[in-house]
């Protein structure tokens, strides 16, 4: 492991020549020889004495930590200020902690004063807090240094060396082939009834095995290192209890990042679907959801890692193609008996087809009843997708860990061979 501290000094950890030269140094020795790169950060920003040497500096060092990503796990620690520029630096590493004591932002109180008018204090511009909660740029978020160092460690253990390994496989004396009592009973039958997903989660996975990333940020998907019969695995999930579990903006974002950083690290990808769909509104789509979601999409669809896929109650329309479906490409799709895999709910898609019929008075509500329970039987069943090939095979919720560890078994010697091009073009 590479480690380095920027902290302390004249000007309280400034980024100036001599320590952009430095950590430049340290990084593509990192890289070179495919070990992790720690970096604990206390720093008032670039070097105001060198004016634009300290610019450079930083910017070497910027370019040095995106040659070394996919290639080598970054993860830096926030202990204090991060601020001006080499705040940036945040965005580029694969896991950031930080105390909570601690603060980030490009441009500060007084700059946003000054543009604003609004009056705002380093907490709530930059604090752990909000970039917990708000930005996702904080993982995890410790109470101080020593905890946060242990955060690393957790992580560090899900991880390889270097995008050349496998993760380290762990002791499990989880049996495989267990059944999933809770995880069955956790589940309500009602579609539009909440549930805590991870418990769903953590009975799949080896017992207490488990690391969840960004937990209080969009919190309407889960994303989490966990271990499968001791081998590291990244697992996604759709959080019923928060927005029913819809994808926005911020959803899709975290969950196409987490991805895209399982698949750097050779980690299998487990997916938990259930979904109603897309958060719908103007501002959202005003926002630009078309071009995040699609970053869901990219993620998923480009990921060459071995990637299973579970329906535990419901996916309609787009979202149940991004929540890696058959079409973008996964290796193995089971669905509980009762999961729901259609264009939308029956009470929606009836009222579509029968919208006007209804409005005249023409259906009355037993009809319309009937026409529901017609429309879920003939196009949610589970069993239809089955018979076409979208979902492998129709399991019980109990069977459920039994399941994905013999298809990530069966999987563990996946290869995928890529088009030849520099990189995609994907969606920002």
């Amino acid at each position: 492991m590479a480690w380095f501290r920027l902290a302390g000094g004249k000007h309280h950890g400034a980024v100036g020549q001599v320590e952009g030269e430095v950590l430049s140094r340290l990084v593509t020795t990192a890289t070179d020889i495919g070990v992790p790169i720690v970096g604990v950060l206390d720093t008032s920003g670039a070097e105001v004495a060198q004016g634009v040497v300290s610019l450079h500096a930083w910017g070497t060092v910027a370019r040095a930590l995106v040659q070394a990503s996919g290639v080598v796990p970054i993860v830096l620690v926030v202990v204090g200020p991060c601020v001006s520029g080499p705040s940036l630096l945040l965005g580029i590493a694969d896991v950031v902690v930080m105390t909570s004591d601690a603060f980030a932002y490009v441009s500060g109180p007084g700059p946003v004063a000054q543009m604003t008018g609004v009056d705002v204090s380093h907490d709530t511009l930059g604090g752990a807090a909000t970039h917990g909660v708000h930005t996702g740029v904080a993982a995890l978020v410790a109470a101080d240094e020593d905890e946060a160092l242990e955060h690393v460690r957790d992580v560090l253990a899900f991880l390889p060396a270097n995008n050349m390994e496998e993760p380290p496989r762990q002791f499990c004396d989880d049996p495989a082939d267990r059944d999933c009592a809770t995880a069955a009973v956790t589940v309500p039958a009602s579609a539009s009834m909440a549930y805590d997903v991870r418990v769903v989660i953590a009975d799949v996975v080896d017992d207490g095995c488990l690391l969840e990333l960004r937990a209080r940020h969009a919190g309407n998907v889960v994303t989490a290192l966990a271990t499968i019969e001791g081998a590291p695995v990244g697992v996604i999930a759709n959080q019923a209890c928060q927005l029913a579990g819809t994808l926005d903006i911020a959803a899709s974002q975290k969950a196409a990042r987490f991805v895209q950083f399982c698949d750097a690290f050779n980690l299998p990808l487990v997916t938990f679907v259930d979904t109603p769909g897309f958060q719908p509104g103007k501002d959202i789509e005003w926002r630009g959801m078309i071009r995040h979601g699609a970053q869901l999409v990219h993620a998923y669809a480009a990921a060459t890692v071995p990637r299973v896929s579970v329906m535990l109650r419901k996916a309609y329309g787009g979202a149940f193609i991004v929540m890696d479906s058959k079409g973008l490409g996964n290796d193995a799709c089971f669905a509980w008996p009762d999961a729901e895999l259609a264009v939308m709910g029956a009470p929606g898609a009836v009222q579509v087809l029968h919208g006007k019929r209804i409005k005249s008075g023409e259906i009355d509500d037993v009809e319309r009843l009937r026409l529901e329970d017609d429309y879920a039987a003939q196009y949610c069943n589970p069993t239809i997708a089955a018979q076409r090939g979208y979902v492998d095979d129709v399991i019980s919720a109990t069977d459920t860990r039994r399941a994905v560890a013999f298809a990530l078994r069966a999987l563990r010697t996946k290869r995928e061979h890529l088009p030849q091009r520099r990189h995609s073009n994907g969606p920002l």
